[in-house]
């Protein structure tokens, strides 16, 4: 330990290096902040030799199990497939798309009839090939009103909105990145703001410490301390606490996370109604879902049901006509013919079906009635994962630049 008068000759002598020690530590705190922010959500895939010389950011790396938490608290929390459909009128539906649905029905009609019967849908005269596609014309909106009541009353059985969120999002790394990004931006951007201030107190310590003992392992040491702190105060200062606390009678803290509550609400609902649960994605996962044969069968029996009607007292003569086999492939080609165009004939109830669900509205008021634990668990998930990596790495990088610091304090104080 050096005496007060070296203390003294020392700091006047090398007073630019001293005076740099605390900056160089906020840098050290504020840099470290933003490689660990950086390393929770890039690269999107894993970059190296794997499996240890590489890296993958950690949202990315656990997408399945990042998408499954978002998604345990969307779908059990905030919104049910019932509540999504509930909402939708059937007749409401069926007369947004009857104008494009009944358009393709005339092709639908001479397409099933040219490949089950060439010969006898070209024989028939005109009159009657329009009499046959106006009666499947006009029974088209019904079926599909039907349809939509029969999804209403079990739309578990032809629709997982939990399957569709976690698909959408395991596909799509960047969206599940800016999930979690969006809804959390004033707490990332804190986390690296307050890593300066938190550097520079630390810096001053390591200052004091340095002049008095002169010992090289001061630097490094310091530099770990400064990576470590304040990427660990940071994460605690976000999440905790959960209620307005007093501290030392002087100033109150609150979670940050927490006291931008109504906030977060806005912009998680818009981010999920604009990107996830919209009426273009529904209707895909209900048509192309792992449920989706279930659907197949739905149309199927409605599709059956009105070519029988529509054969009427003539039918068995259409199936002497055309076959008994045959006008069973016809029924099954209509509803194929029927599920290719859906859709692109569901398209045209997206404005219809996005005013009616209402997503954002209802998400961003059933946030608001979250408990503090389940509304922490839309972002905390981000951080809980390999958060201790985070930490360590910028524990090992303030080691690094202290290692370098100390190089340079001992070359410019010879």
């Amino acid at each position: 330990m050096n005496s007060p008068a070296e203390i003294l000759a020392d700091v006047t002598r090398n007073w630019p290096v001293y005076a740099s020690m605390p900056f160089i530590a906020a840098a050290i705190g504020y840099v470290t902040k933003l490689v660990a922010i950086e390393m929770m959500f890039k690269p999107l895939e894993f970059k190296g030799r794997k499996p240890f010389l590489g890296w993958q950011g950690v949202v990315p790396r656990r997408a399945a199990k990042m998408a499954g938490i978002a998604c345990d608290t969307m779908t059990s929390q905030l919104i049910t497939p019932a509540e999504i459909f509930s909402r939708l009128d059937p007749k409401r539906v069926a007369e947004e798309i009857e104008k494009p649905l009944v358009e393709g029905i005339e092709e639908i009609t001479r397409d099933v009839m040219a490949a089950t019967q060439p010969d006898l849908w070209e024989a028939l005269p005109s009159r009657v090939k329009e009499m046959v596609v106006d009666r499947v014309r006009r029974q088209s909106p019904r079926i599909v009103e039907t349809v939509m009541q029969q999804i209403q009353t079990d739309i578990n059985s032809v629709f997982d909105l939990k399957e569709m969120v976690v698909t959408n999002l395991v596909r799509d790394k960047a969206l599940l990145n800016r999930i979690f990004r969006e809804a959390g931006h004033k707490e990332f951007r804190f986390i690296a703001n307050c890593g300066a201030p938190f550097g520079l107190a630390i810096g001053v310590l390591q200052t004091i410490a340095w002049a008095v003992f002169r010992e090289p392992l001061l630097l490094p040491a310091f530099g770990l301390i400064t990576g470590w702190a304040t990427d660990w105060l940071a994460l605690k200062m976000v999440f905790r606490p959960v209620e307005p606390r007093r501290f030392f009678g002087v100033f109150t803290w609150q979670g940050l996370f927490f006291k931008r509550r109504n906030e977060v609400a806005r912009d998680y609902g818009d981010l999920i109604a604009k990107e996830i649960i919209t009426p273009r994605n529904v209707v895909e996962a209900v048509l192309k879902g792992p449920l989706s044969d279930r659907l197949f069968a739905l149309v199927q029996r409605e599709v059956h049901r009105m070519v029988d009607s529509q054969s009427g007292m003539a039918r068995p003569l259409v199936v002497m006509a055309v076959g008994g086999r045959r006008y069973q492939r016809m029924k099954q080609l209509v509803t194929v013919k029927v599920m290719e165009r859906l859709p692109e004939t569901m398209a045209h109830i997206e404005e219809y079906a996005t005013d009616a669900m209402d997503i954002r509205n209802t998400l961003m008021t059933k946030m608001q009635q979250l408990t503090p634990h389940q509304f922490e668990r839309l972002l905390r998930p981000a951080f809980e994962q390999d958060e201790w990596i985070l930490i360590a790495t910028g524990a090992m990088l303030g080691f690094m630049v202290g290692e370098l610091q100390i190089l340079v304090v001992e070359f410019l104080t010879r």
